[in-house]
């Protein structure tokens, strides 16, 4: 079923959008942007509505978690064909350097999980304040810096850190440290992202292509999220629920935005449009998924 959420999407965006007459590039990353989840938000509303131990909960939860690392693995892909300059590399070729990619992300990962928490874990190096902020930035910034020297997106390195340090008894003091974070880098990195949005350039074409970005990004996380679920839950309405709470787009898919952008392959207008999908999809998920409960809610209250 995870697989589904970035199969589904990345074929769709890749046969639409070829339709539509945009170049393959352009449609790779559009595709990428578009297997990626954010679900930060949905997670939020599971959690003010008591959910988060649902079956549904569990399996949006694991379904994003895989189609982040498949959504990393793909970048990956696609930046190295771009910087290459290779459209239609061969078949083999692209599936060697998959398997590269994911080779090579295992041993990251294999390493973070088994090497940081040890590192963490030694109270006789760390005693002093804030040195376990001071060395879990420090291996944040050593392992995106390795990933980028391996030829992976410096992401995949962060992400593989992420999973382990989240393995630690430390977890409560890195998060707290993290939010303080939020507040210094999160604007920059949204007031990077903006400041390459021209409102001044939308018009009716760019408003089009969005609007196809926009259903393709509703629908192919509704059915490839929200029919396979069906197998495991046997319930119609909490699949529908697993789709909705897939929807949404975020972190992974702004940064694929903004790879395009600055390495010369996406416009302004699609870049634009991308921008369009993951604010929409961001927007609508909460309050889809947060209607879906309380109709239930309503009627049983009703009855």
């Amino acid at each position: 079923m995870e697989a589904m959420g970035v199969i589904v999407p990345f074929i769709v965006a890749f046969i639409v959008l070829s339709a539509y007459g945009l170049a393959t590039f352009e449609i790779l990353l559009i595709a990428t942007a578009l297997t990626a989840t954010s679900i930060a938000i949905s997670i939020q509303v599971l959690s003010e509505l008591g959910k988060m131990q649902s079956r549904e909960a569990r399996l949006i939860l694991g379904a994003a978690i895989v189609d982040d690392i498949l959504a990393i693995a793909i970048l990956s892909v696609v930046v190295t064909m771009v910087q290459s300059g290779e459209i239609m590399p061969q078949i083999t070729d692209v599936i060697l350097l998959i398997l590269k990619i994911l080779g090579l992300f295992a041993i990251l990962l294999v390493g973070a999980v088994l090497l940081v928490p040890r590192i963490l874990h030694s109270e006789k190096l760390w005693k002093s304040k804030g040195s376990i902020e001071g060395i879990t930035t420090a291996i944040f910034f050593g392992v995106a810096g390795l990933a980028a020297y391996v030829g992976l997106s410096p992401i995949v390195g962060a992400f593989a850190t992420g999973m382990a340090v989240a393995s630690t008894r430390i977890i409560k003091q890195v998060e707290e440290y993290a939010h303080k974070l939020q507040f210094i880098f999160a604007p920059l990195f949204f007031a990077i992202i903006g400041a390459q949005v021209d409102l001044r350039g939308v018009n009716f074409e760019v408003l089009a292509l969005a609007g196809i970005i926009i259903t393709i990004a509703i629908l192919t996380k509704l059915i490839g999220c929200g029919l396979p679920s069906w197998i495991f839950l046997r319930d119609k309405k909490n699949s529908m629920r697993v789709g909705i709470g897939m929807v949404s787009r975020g972190e992974v898919g702004l940064i694929v935005a903004g790879v395009g952008v600055t390495s010369g392959v996406l416009s302004s207008d699609i870049y634009t449009s991308i921008i369009m999908m993951i604010a929409v999809t961001t927007i609508i998920t909460p309050i889809w998924l947060k209607s879906s409960y309380n109709i239930k809610n309503n009627l049983l209250k009703k009855s």
